[in-house]
């Protein structure tokens, strides 16, 4: 039986891994600077880590929601506390695109309306309203599509407020901060602004904070930045788990529970919980947040130095590069020759750096070193 092809493969079989360093089986040593797709939070094979996951499966792997999972509770407790979101409820899950469909569904449940706005650039997941709610017509299916969804002008207030009259909108989806989109970053006035309108007109404003939460940013979540910003829900996956699968929801105390109103299988299992319980826990201790932001601030400022490089966008470790040239030979360069992962984005001349909060800043500036080299050339 063949695999379905999904994504055009990097002639890499990596065998090994450790903090931001990867091996191929050939005994060849990479710097990781994607994460995985910005999973890898903590940092590869971190042994808190390991050995948190390592006593769980030697105690209880899984077991239904159907019954008491003191583990859940305790990862509810520690999230609050490192998010300083104490009132929310959580609700687990497994991936980013189910919590976005599961906000979807919230906001729609609360509201008694069935339409959504999201915008230009947006990648919120490829399940059903997810996918319909995503910036790229290859991937929405003839299923998907859906004519009271829309996707309006990055930043667009006013075209945002048009259709808010319309009275047939749910809610608002955006990306604290657009990875595909190319490190997009909404601005404080265009958040608050929606804000305002969803408040004016009875919508739900969702943040999705599914690659840009979990300290990515310099912040806990990438929405903090603007101060007293307080979405209905939040979602959020990808760096939760540093690896392990595990999505969730934060629904503010306005939405009132009911038994069969969620649901899931696998979401919120003893295993996904305890990988999640030490990736806060390595956050915490290691200061990775405030290391994010430093080693950011740092990294944008020698790239922006670099005259081939048009624009550098992002916060944190969550970094867009704008090149004077398609990034494809400059990414299969830093990989082939100088042994860097990086990631790519919509725009061809994006390269997208999202690496373990973990990382080291001699790490970070052989990448400059070996960018440098290759865009003089």
């Amino acid at each position: 039986m063949n695999l379905f092809d999904v994504y055009p493969l990097i002639p890499v079989t990596i065998a090994k891994a450790e903090g931001s360093k990867l091996w191929d089986d050939e005994g060849n040593q990479y710097l990781d600077l994607y994460g995985g797709h910005a999973v890898i939070s903590i940092g590869h094979t971190h042994p808190h880590y390991v050995k948190r996951i390592q006593d769980q499966l030697n105690q209880i792997a899984f077991y239904s929601n159907s019954i008491q999972i003191p583990i859940q509770k305790a990862y509810a407790a520690k999230l609050g506390e490192l998010s300083c979101l104490h009132q929310y409820q959580l609700f687990l899950c497994n991936s980013g695109a189910e919590a976005n469909e599961n906000a979807i569904k919230m906001a729609s449940f609360a509201t008694g309306k069935s339409g959504f706005i999201a915008y230009s650039g947006s990648f919120h997941g490829r399940t059903s309203g997810a996918v319909a709610l995503t910036d790229n017509p290859k991937i929405v299916a003839p299923c998907n599509e859906r004519s009271d969804f829309h996707i309006l002008p990055f930043g667009d207030l006013d075209a945002t407020e048009e259709l808010l009259k319309s009275e047939s909108i749910a809610g608002i989806i955006i990306e604290g901060i657009q990875g595909v989109g190319g490190i997009q970053v909404p601005s404080s006035s265009f958040l608050k602004g929606l804000d305002k309108l969803c408040k004016a007109y009875g919508s739900k404003l969702i943040l999705d904070e599914v690659q840009s939460g979990f300290s990515r940013t310099g912040r806990f979540f990438a929405h903090q930045w603007v101060e007293g910003l307080m979405p209905d829900l939040i979602t959020m996956a990808k760096g939760m788990g540093n690896g392990f699968p595990i999505g969730g929801l934060l629904i503010s105390p306005e939405f009132k529970s009911s038994y069969g109103l969620l649901g899931t299988t696998f979401g919120g299992n003893h295993l996904a919980c305890a990988a999640g319980l030490a990736v806060l826990e390595v956050i915490e201790k290691e200061g990775l947040q405030n290391k994010a932001l430093e080693l950011g601030d740092k990294l944008k400022e020698e790239l922006k130095a670099i005259p081939q490089i048009q624009e550098v966008r992002g916060k944190g470790l969550m970094i867009g590069i704008d090149l004077n040239r398609d990034a494809g030979p400059v990414r299969s360069e830093l990989v082939s020759k100088y042994k860097i992962f990086t990631g790519s984005a919509a725009n061809k001349q994006t390269i997208r750096l999202l690496p373990p909060l973990s990382i080291e800043w001699n790490q970070l500036n052989s990448f400059i070193v070996a960018i440098k080299e290759i865009l003089s050339n």
